[in-house]
């Protein structure tokens, strides 16, 4: 395709608004000579005079007295396509549904406060929670989701993150369980009872493994669920010890039952680092004013729920 230069657009709309080469030229913070120029251009582009000269002025051809406002209506808006997005997107009458990928724990304790805030902000916008098999960054590439909240374990260079809060690994219990009067108990304690391990693909050892594995010790691993409300149910009524993010038994914002309610939580007697909860996204939402929003909405609640 033959290149074409949108300046010769510019141009033509203010030759036929001024009817003037030296109007136009100063209207555009050009010489006359260089507009001269770009009018002979614009002749051999269009095949036709354009302006020819009446007396001491210029007129326009018929040519040009038609195409006078398709012109003008074409640099406006080419130059509305090319300039930056500065108007604010009205949240009250915005029609758009967002892919999130999220945990069991964050769905349970936020979905709530979160439909509850879009409800009263922006009640057209839905949400749509997505599986959350891996943590494979190609929906969000591909634009089949529009944000991750997760740890960001091997940062992407090309993805963005936003820290939301800090969590850590805690031991639950029932809260009549020989280990609930203990604050941090033995790890020798800790390994001498049966556990339930919360992994979505089915993996026995975690970091708390590696750390009492280093130890000589190891859990006496009963059962693997696929995740940490399942483990938190089978706490409950057993003798097994689950362990879990501490986010995972709520927050200020809970609602309803608490998650804890019949379970007693003791510090882990072996070091595990701590991990951020982070939202991730694909640099191409960067500017979308209204994913910038919801982006938002969620830093904020999550401020609130564990400031």
């Amino acid at each position: 395709m033959d290149t074409i230069d949108l300046n010769l657009l510019t141009a033509l709309d203010a030759l036929l608004a001024e009817g003037s080469v030296t109007r136009a030229a100063h209207r555009l913070n050009l010489s006359a000579s260089a507009m001269s120029r770009t009018l002979t251009r614009l002749r051999e582009a269009t095949g036709d005079p354009l302006l020819v000269r009446a007396g001491r002025g210029l007129v326009p051809t018929p040519h040009a007295m038609a195409l006078r406002d398709r012109v003008h209506a074409l640099s406006r808006d080419v130059h509305t396509v090319l300039s930056p997005a500065t108007d604010s997107v009205d949240m009250a009458s915005l029609e758009r549904t967002f892919f999130l990928r999220a945990n069991e724990a964050f769905i349970a304790f936020f979905s709530v406060p979160l439909l509850r805030t879009i409800a009263e902000t922006a009640p057209h916008v839905r949400l749509r929670f997505m599986p959350k098999p891996d943590k494979d960054a190609t929906p969000l590439r591909e634009g089949r989701l529009d944000l991750e909240i997760g740890v960001v374990e091997s940062p992407l260079p090309e993805m963005r993150a936003q820290p939301l809060f800090e969590d850590a690994l805690v031991g639950v219990v029932r809260d009549d369980h020989p280990l609930a009067a203990e604050r941090r108990p033995s790890a020798e304690r800790f390994v001498s009872f049966g556990h339930v391990v919360a992994s979505p693909k089915g993996e026995m050892s975690l970091t708390v493994d590696d750390a009492l594995s280093a130890r000589g010790l190891k859990r006496d691993v009963r059962v693997v669920v696929p995740g940490f409300p399942d483990a938190l149910r089978i706490a409950r009524h057993t003798d097994l010890i689950a362990t879990v993010p501490r986010s995972c038994l709520g927050h200020a914002l809970t609602t309803g039952e608490s998650p804890s309610a019949g379970l007693v939580t003791f510090e882990i007697p072996v070091d595990t680092p701590r991990f951020t909860i982070s939202a991730i996204w694909h640099p191409r939402m960067d500017a979308d004013q209204a994913h910038r929003w919801l982006r938002d909405v969620v830093m904020s609640l999550c401020r609130q729920a564990y400031p």
